[in-house]
């Protein structure tokens, strides 16, 4: 399955090369056009019809994570989070360090040494440190530099009936729905772009959207699902099961109603199951590709996955293939274009 095989590449922010790689080993001896841009981006273009006449689908390559910005003297890292991170699902995660993925665990103060104070209050990012089993700063710096990325050692997992267990799934999910329409022979052409360095600030997309001028755009996500304990369905932004996502407003963008009822009326045709994405914060690239040039229709449709930017998610299979179904249909019946 694609999904395994990206959600367990590192691809922190800027760092996208691994993924992009694995993207370019899928694809390369399909009948697709592929070219990369001095940002990363990797756009791959289905042949066969107008230039004018095609929509563009984007997916994210990168994920949060970390960045080394100190060595200290007793040989522990200091970091910065790379990306919308919560301290509080870091301590005692085991990491990967650098480009030889150095093992490390983010460490903090023992139970057992903090004061009452402390163990009323999550620790922050400035109070933990990567462990790489150094002694001494000198030691520690054999096998890591200060900017040297740090991504979650978590390992793609199947859990219960039809579950997912993994990192990254926001956005690896996405790309691995386009990576199944670019390699499906009945999906009619479309450009495609694995865009980079959404987690923060949807940088890719803006060039991406200058560089193809699309009319239209539809963005594939991973979105937070809330169907947990101790949360309300109505409160919940997406839910497991329920089919793929569609967003009608995020904090980047107010989708385009236009491409909204289409989406919909795909799904109901299709009998396809689809939920709405209720939740109306974070960015996506929507929002920048959107103000590219005199602007650009946009919708989202997404995968929801609970524990989004954490490392470990957890994703249902049946929602995964219920969005690689709604996008084909949407494709096929030439709304897309």
């Amino acid at each position: 399955m694609f999904l395994e095989t990206l959600s367990n590449l590192p691809g922190v922010s800027g760092d996208e090369a691994r993924v992009r790689r694995a993207i370019v080993e899928i694809l390369k001896d399909q009948p697709l056009e592929l070219k990369c841009d001095t940002m990363g981006n990797l756009y791959v273009r289905k042949k066969g019809s107008a230039r004018d006449s095609r929509v563009m689908l984007t997916a994210h390559m990168d994920e949060v994570g970390l960045m080394v910005m100190a060595v200290e003297k007793n040989g522990h890292l200091k970091f910065k989070a790379v990306g919308s991170l919560d301290s509080r699902v870091l301590v005692a995660k085991r990491v990967k360090v650098g480009p030889d993925a150095v093992p490390g665990v983010i460490g903090v103060k023992a139970v057992h040494l903090q004061k009452p104070g402390e163990r009323r209050k999550p620790f922050t990012e400035d109070q933990l440190t990567i462990d790489i089993g150094a002694s001494n700063g000198e030691e520690a710096e054999k096998y890591v530099r200060v900017s040297d990325y740090v991504s979650f050692d978590s390992t793609f997992t199947a859990m219960g009936e039809g579950y997912f267990r993994g990192k990254a799934f926001d956005d690896r999910a996405g790309c691995a729905v386009l990576l199944e329409l670019l390699l499906d022979p009945e999906t009619p052409p479309f450009d495609a772009v694995f865009t980079v360095q959404e987690e923060i600030g949807s940088r890719g997309a803006l060039v991406a959207a200058y560089t193809l001028q699309p009319q239209r755009a539809l963005v594939l996500e991973g979105t937070a699902a809330a169907d947990t304990p101790g949360t309300e369905r109505e409160q919940s932004g997406t839910v497991l099961g329920a089919g793929p996502a569609i967003s009608i407003m995020d904090s980047s963008v107010i989708v385009d109603r236009e491409m909204l009822r289409e989406l919909v009326h795909t799904a109901e045709a299709a009998g396809i199951p689809y939920q709405y994405r209720r939740f109306t914060g974070a960015d996506t690239d929507a929002g920048a590709i959107a103000l590219s040039r005199e602007g650009v229709k946009a919708a989202v449709v997404s995968v929801p996955c609970r524990y989004i930017h954490s490392p470990h998610g957890v994703m249902r299979e049946s929602d995964f293939h219920h969005t690689v179904a709604l996008i084909r249909a949407w494709l096929q019946s030439g709304t897309g274009k």
